[in-house]
């Protein structure tokens, strides 16, 4: 009698406990972590892919929030904290804004991990005033290049028979353009900057330390004033025109206006299925090479992530697996760019990738530190007015007002 009873007892008690520990694994399942990613709409289903992936392997569910691209920066400054993401995509000079202001957290690489990526890669994702810390893993890296109608004309291997061959073409046919580059009435100071730096402009120049010093301002240094009436030269041909904006650039040389335009690999699959045969190469050598800058963007981890108990995870999920040639692989081709990661970029078979990073050699990095902010619409401003045509100021005097007014603006 004793025993059944006994028995009884121990049946009820495990039943007991078999009930709490099925309560108890779904309250973890409906409790567990969640990562909110900020991306892009271009992005969208290939994060959600890969950061799903590692989701499941990690018990974490993945909430992919898409943003405009250009809002996600601002943004990040003004969100509640039970609205704000744990990991965002960003651009790399969004950089030092997000550091100083403290809004994304420093991310730490293994030492094997850090060899896999070009060193100005990780340097671009960098801040700081003293020292230097890591705050966002590079998936992409992108540039402009000169495309070239090779149906039309000749590639050029100096600036010079670019000129010629250009202005040539130009005189054809009425409506031509000599070379199809995007400014319009607000400038373009990103896509100007081959010419800017064929010329010897440079943004900021570096300090002792390496670090890039605001105070080093060289929007009209010495040498790039000494070349400055090229620019007259070209506004005067009509090599350049100020009133050529993105959409009249894109339709001259797709409808064979323009044999030379200057575009990123944001245009990739419109060149591959236009049926045009082109090249692209980097802007021939002007008095220096005419390098273009070099955009890398990729993820951080933001201060949210602490808030929301999620910071180990978010760090796990960006600086181990993002980093991964697998998943560098995946984001970066899916969204038309190179990925950052050079194993990741042997996979690579798009010719039209390799030859915009082949135009990309010896480029430079958009300057990643607050008064970079400062600096855009001054020096797009500048190559509006002196290539504006008729009425354009003199290159030199639109060039040193503008480093003037940088300079004020910085303080």
């Amino acid at each position: 009698m004793r025993t059944k009873r006994t028995t009884i007892v121990v049946v009820v008690a495990l039943a007991a406990f078999l009930a709490a520990l099925a309560g108890g694994v779904k309250a973890a399942a409906a409790a567990a972590p969640v990562i909110t990613i900020w991306t892009d709409q271009n992005r969208k289903a290939d994060v959600t892919q890969v950061a799903g992936a590692w989701a499941a392997s990690r018990g974490a569910t993945i909430n992919v929030v898409v943003k405009n691209f250009g809002d996600i920066r601002d943004n990040l400054g003004t969100v509640a904290a039970a609205d704000a993401p744990d990991v965002i995509v960003g651009a790399h000079d969004w950089t030092g804004q997000l550091a100083a202001n403290g809004l994304v957290e420093p991310i730490y690489l293994k030492p094997a991990t850090k060899a896999q990526f070009p060193a100005y890669t990780l340097s671009a994702f960098s801040y700081g005033l003293a020292v230097k810390k890591l705050y966002g893993v590079p998936t992409q890296i992108e540039n402009i290049g000169l495309v070239v109608d090779t149906g039309l004309v000749k590639v050029p291997t100096s600036f010079a028979q670019l000129e010629t061959e250009a202005l040539a073409y130009k005189k054809k046919a009425s409506g031509n353009l000599a070379i199809a580059v995007q400014q319009g009435s607000g400038g373009d100071a990103y896509h100007m900057y081959p010419f800017f730096s064929g010329l010897g402009g440079y943004i900021f120049g570096t300090n002792s330390a390496g670090n890039l010093d605001p105070s080093n301002i060289g929007v009209a240094n010495p040498k790039f004033l000494k070349n400055a009436p090229l620019i007259d030269k070209w506004n005067k041909e009509g090599l350049i025109n100020a009133a050529v904006d993105s959409s009249t650039a894109q339709n001259a040389f797709m409808t064979k206006k323009a044999a030379f335009w200057v575009t990123g690999p944001w245009n990739s699959s419109l060149l591959s299925t236009s049926g045009l045969k082109f090249k692209v190469i980097q802007v021939p050598k002007i008095a220096y090479p005419a390098v273009p800058f070099l955009g890398v963007q990729g993820f951080m981890v933001t201060k949210y992530a602490s808030v929301h108990g999620v910071d180990a995870l978010a760090q796990d999920l960006v600086a181990n697996y993002f980093s991964a040639p697998t998943a560098q692989l995946a984001l970066a081709v899916a969204n038309g760019r190179f990925p950052a990661n050079t194993l990741a970029g042997k996979k690579v078979n798009d010719p039209v990738l390799a030859q915009f990073g082949k135009a990309g050699a010896g480029g430079v990095p958009m300057p990643n530190i607050p008064q970079m902010n400062s600096v855009w619409s001054d020096l797009g401003a500048a190559w509006v007015k002196s290539t504006k045509g008729a009425g354009a100021t003199k290159a030199r005097v639109a060039f040193t007002a503008a480093a003037r007014s940088i300079a004020d603006k910085i303080g």
